[in-house]
């Protein structure tokens, strides 16, 4: 599939913003929906609606192998070795509090210790903080130097005995840059730390293979791959899950119930409490199937060209400062956050807006890199599949037209 071919598969990006069309760069916060998953939310929503694993009348046969087809799916794209290790949740921020939360009753102790990276996410710090007000734990970082980069040195030297967990992105959503994950996995399992991996970004811009990391956790939104919002996943080693108690309870988690005692069901149900996002989750399947389609040398080349070109012009400007600078370009991916000398970040978006180009501006959910580079806040410019070298080239010129109106 070629770009153009890729466009033509997401109607939203056939509207014009301010009488121009839409060059939508905000990919990062969520991604567009092609026609086959609005389809099949449609399809869901209209023909298929009815709850799952309960009654046994045609439409709700229908709903529940939609349902469980897509945990298959979902397995086999990241290639976990047991269906049951697939838990659904409404995205990375519900899967990571289920994880925070169930770890920690299983396995945390007073005085223990969980690791994150400094560059991380606010959903892969507020969850992990209270599970530690909770328990007595204690949060230790790993920090980023100038260009983006986690110290590896300062990861061996914070790990100890107590080191339970080392959460970490497989690729910030604010530097753009793929993380060592592989490494960081062995390094962890070596001293017996566990390793969780937000792969709100990496299931993106890479193929996940949670056998190949080797990793213990990883958790990544539907909305963010084309599929429908409320959408996510947890993907946990089962001898994990089967350790830890669940979550939320109600209908469909559960074995048994008296008043005297309640058994829960095996993996995946222990996890899915109440009724699941059954019109939504289905969507996911068919997202996969695109974003798999998108795996292909025209895109990949699209998407080269796109990060040579952006860090190019961004560098060339010495207003501009650009973060999550790589060393080599094969760990760069198309999210390039910045800022410029003497303009806020938000009156730059606002500009881009009105020329048709849609960006984020802020803090990216992540004060603390925000602190780190002694800013509070920056633009961000994220690219998909369907996003094409001409459109980077439009986001240059707005973005100089909006510097030089605001110098």
């Amino acid at each position: 599939m070629d770009v153009a071919e890729i466009k033509q598969l997401f109607p939203s990006l056939k509207q014009t913003v301010y009488g121009r069309p839409l060059v939508y760069l905000d990919n990062a916060a969520t991604s567009l929906r092609p026609q086959s998953v609005i389809d099949k939310w449609n399809e869901m929503a209209t023909k298929k609606n009815a709850n799952i694993h309960r009654a046994v009348h045609r439409l709700a046969v229908e709903a529940t192998e939609e349902y469980e087809s897509t945990r298959d799916a979902v397995r086999e794209f990241l290639n976990a070795e047991y269906r049951e290790e697939i838990i659904f949740t409404s995205g990375t921020t519900a899967s990571i509090n289920l994880l925070a939360f169930c770890f920690g009753e299983a396995f945390i102790q007073p005085g223990d210790e969980i690791l994150i990276a400094e560059s991380e996410h606010h959903s892969d710090i507020v969850p992990w903080q209270m599970m530690c007000q909770r328990k007595g734990a204690v949060i230790r970082t790993i920090p980023v130097d100038g260009n983006g980069h986690l110290d590896l040195q300062r990861l061996r030297e914070n790990l100890t005995k107590k080191t339970k967990l080392t959460c970490l992105a497989e690729i910030s959503n604010v530097l753009g840059l793929k993380n060592p994950v592989k490494d960081i996995v062995k390094i962890c399992h070596s001293v017996g730390c566990l390793v969780f991996i937000d792969g709100a970004q990496g299931v993106v811009h890479s193929a996940p293979d949670v056998r190949a990391t080797s990793c213990d956790f990883y958790a990544f939104s539907g909305h963010k791959i084309y599929a429908a919002s409320g959408t996510g996943v947890l993907y946990g080693r089962r001898a994990l899950l089967e350790q830890m108690p669940p979550y939320m309870g109600g209908g469909e988690m559960i074995a048994t119930v008296s008043f005297e005692k309640t058994t829960y069901a095996p993996l995946p149900g222990k996890f899915e409490a109440g009724t699941q996002n059954i019109n939504a989750v289905p969507t996911l399947k068919a997202a996969l199937e695109l974003a798999r389609a998108f795996r292909c040398p025209e895109v990949e080349d699209e998407q080269r060209r796109i990060i040579d070109f952006v860090i190019g012009e961004l560098s060339a400007d010495p207003r501009i400062t650009l973060y999550g600078r790589p060393v080599d370009p094969a760990e760069k991916v198309p999210i390039f956050s910045f800022t410029v000398r003497g303009a806020h970040h938000e009156d730059l978006a606002l500009i881009l807006d009105k020329q048709g180009v849609a960006v984020r501006s802020g803090q990216m959910c992540a004060e603390p890199l925000m602190d780190r580079y002694g800013v509070t806040g920056m633009v961000r410019a994220s690219f998909a599949a369907y996003n094409t070298l001409d459109e980077a080239r439009t986001f240059i010129g707005a973005l100089r037209k909006a510097i030089e109106m605001l110098s």
